[in-house]
């Protein structure tokens, strides 16, 4: 099966070709770094972390550019509002959320450019637009795009400009020839952060950093450009008609947008005060725990971020770690060095409009056993993480039962079957290929559940001796075949979100 993409410029599934043979292009719009990124900052980051590593675990040779907007009003209220400047602003905001990304296991892209060190790029595009007659200087130092002067404006949100305007709530600017034409250059103000330009001391806007970007990096033409649902308009709207207008070719061949983040079941607003930060989830949940539940819907469809549903994916990480222990105790041994190189040559770059990628690709080593092939249909299927997770659970499922087939001769030391030992190596193979790409089961399971049990002793306020001492006694109740004992103890220990394993070496104990 060759990758399907749902391309939202033409709203259906495409089979991916790439311009380039072997080569792929993604523009991804990043965050503008005014304040702590969200929970839905979150989902766009680690969604297009996957598609980037499914795309260079398939063998691509992938140049992966993400920005940071470094300039804009929120930054420049936000000094205001601090009494900072507003490179401080913005460098404060980038390093937390590198902080926050690190956690939850996000590649960083293979070029990260920010707005305000590519002012010349974004000065010269805007100059061309104006000769071109795209684009018009107006006297105080604005310069605006003529949307009338690009035909197919609206064609990836599927609004009419006509309608736009007659319905339109814009307030009257008498500099503009159009109320929907938008800013190209604004001119400085007192106390702003401004550049020299042909028309004036003055700054971007939003739309144009991002043509400007990914024009220096990727050329005029690229594969895919990906961001939240909401970029759709005017954002990427924008992007088109300024990119288009200025080169003559098609801008962006596959558009990728995700869906939002939803928090008990309302929309995540300022005004109903729901807004939940990534740095406030990492407190409450392990970073695999938060990749796992923004994973577990496929990438269009909105999700919804509450306590219950948090504990269940929880459980279902734990599921996976327990059976990576039950595996490894039963002499099965796992895959410790990565599936996957997903290193990266970050010289990349382009120069005066010449394209270059990373030079740096995976082994493309997509094969394994039954399962993984499940999981590269789901991938291949348009990105499909939540397909992709059913086959994690599925390999779960069987390799717990090959382990429950046995028990027995395990309880007594004896060894898995040649045959048997094969299946689940294959089966945790499957496994940590599937995690490398969701970017989960990057523990040891040892190492995984002693953490948890570390973080639970703490939270909880337990005393491990009084856990050990209430096991010791279960241990003696069934010796002594006291078994309503045991299972009033076994209960008690449930309460506490305790659960207890018995082995050839005796009873062990962990949180759930």
């Amino acid at each position: 099966m060759s990758l399907k993409i749902y391309n939202t410029l033409t709203g259906k599934k495409e089979e991916f070709v790439p311009l380039k043979p072997g080569k792929v292009g993604m523009y991804v719009c990043g965050p503008t770094v005014y304040d702590t990124s969200h929970i839905g900052h979150a989902r766009s980051v680690v969604i297009f972390d996957v598609i980037f590593r499914w795309f260079r675990a398939s063998g691509y040779d992938v140049c992966y550019v993400r920005n940071f907007t470094d300039v804009d009003d929120k930054i420049i209220n936000k000094a205001n509002e601090t009494g900072h400047d507003p490179i401080y602003i913005s460098e404060k905001y980038i390093k937390e959320f590198h902080n926050e990304m690190d956690s939850l296991n996000v590649l960083r892209p293979t070029i990260e450019p920010k707005a305000t060190e590519h002012i010349q790029d974004i000065i010269n595009f805007i100059s061309k637009l104006i000769e071109n007659k795209k684009a018009y200087h107006v006297e105080g130092g604005d310069v605006f795009f003529s949307i009338s002067s690009f035909e197919g404006y609206g064609k990836l949100s599927g609004r009419n400009p006509d309608d736009m305007i007659a319905g339109a709530r814009i307030a009257v600017d008498e500099n503009k020839k159009n109320p929907m034409d938008f800013t190209l250059w604004k001119p400085a103000k007192e106390g702003e952060p401004a550049w020299e330009s042909p028309w004036g001391p003055g700054r971007p806007g939003w739309h144009i950093e991002c043509s400007a970007m990914s024009n220096r990096y990727l050329g005029e033409g690229f594969d895919i450009h990906g961001g939240g649902k909401d970029l759709i308009f005017p954002h990427h709207e924008n992007e088109i008609a300024q990119s288009e207008a200025l080169s003559g070719c098609q801008f962006v061949k596959y558009w990728v947008h995700n869906g939002f983040v939803d928090i008990n079941n309302e929309k995540m607003s300022k005004s109903l005060g729901n807004f939940t930060m990534i740095k406030d989830v990492l407190k409450r949940y392990h970073p695999e725990v938060i990749r796992l539940f923004l994973l577990s819907k496929h990438y269009r469809s909105p999700i919804d971020y509450n306590e219950n549903s948090m504990d269940e994916v929880i459980s279902s990480l734990d599921k996976i770690y327990g059976f990576l222990d039950r595996a490894q105790k039963a002499g099965v041994e796992l895959l410790l060095e990565p599936c996957f190189d997903f290193s990266e040559d970050k010289s990349s770059g382009t120069k005066d409009g010449n394209t270059l990628y990373s030079g740096a690709k995976s082994s493309g080593n997509v094969s394994g056993g039954e399962d993984f092939a499940i999981f590269r249909e789901a991938m291949d299927d348009d990105f499909n993480s939540a397909r992709g997770m059913a086959a994690v659970f599925d390999c779960v499922r069987k390799g717990n039962k090959i382990l429950d087939d046995n028990s027995e001769s395990l309880q007594n030391s004896e060894t898995l079957s040649s045959s048997q030992k094969e299946k689940l190596e294959t089966i945790c193979s499957d496994l940590k290929k599937m995690g490398e790409i969701l970017g989960i089961i990057s523990h040891d399971p040892a190492e995984y559940f002693r953490s948890k049990k570390e973080e639970g002793i703490a939270m909880k306020g337990i005393d491990p001796a009084f856990v050990d001492s209430l096991v010791a006694e279960r241990t003696e109740a069934r010796k002594a075949k006291n078994f309503a004992r045991a299972d009033e103890i076994r209960a008690q220990l449930d309460e506490m979100k305790i659960v207890l394993e018995d082995g050839p070496g005796g009873t062990t104990w962990k949180f759930v």
